[in-house]
């Protein structure tokens, strides 16, 4: 198994997010608080996309990306958003408990069209393109959720809406 440490910081971080994609408005998902930030459906199926890299980073040494044949993810509602999610955090559990330790430590490359972008740890590749992404991403939703006056979940404790 990876590292006990990134397996349970994962479920966590996953955990949280996953509260606050559910309080989605399903009526709100077109809604967006800017003409240039994302809409409420695209930011909750990114958040889907970055909790998919755990998977792609722990079953391979590296990832080509083509930006020709990219396709987003886009959830058709929330129920679809959070079943997604979890099918998603599952794969990645998988993938981060059939990992060795070992693996953490080993290069994976992000390329684009063959190019190596760079190469980092897939400890550190989970960190950046999952971890620290979801978390920025979850505190665009938690703006979006306080916008659109629907009370707001705790990340690391209560909110003014918990108490």
């Amino acid at each position: 198994m990876a590292s006990g440490d990134l397996v349970a910081e994962f479920a966590r971080e996953a955990g949280i997010t996953r509260t606050h994609l559910s309080r989605i408005p399903e009526d709100r998902l077109e809604w967006r608080p800017h003409r240039k930030s994302y809409t409420a459906r695209e930011l909750g199926s990114h958040l889907v996309e970055c909790v998919r890299w755990a998977a792609a980073i722990f079953g391979a040494d590296e990832y080509d990306f083509n930006p020709a044949t990219y396709r987003p993810y886009r959830a058709t509602t929330v129920a679809d958003l959070v079943a997604d999610f979890d099918r998603e955090v599952a794969a990645g559990q998988e993938a981060l408990k059939a990992a060795s330790r070992a693996a953490a430590d080993e290069p994976w490359r992000m390329k684009v069209l063959g190019r190596v972008r760079f190469e980092r740890s897939r400890a550190d590749a989970l960190r950046d393109f999952t971890l620290s992404h979801q978390i920025h991403h979850r505190g665009q939703l938690t703006v979006y959720l306080r916008l659109l006056d629907v009370p707001v979940p705790g990340s690391y404790g209560p909110t003014a809406d918990e108490g």
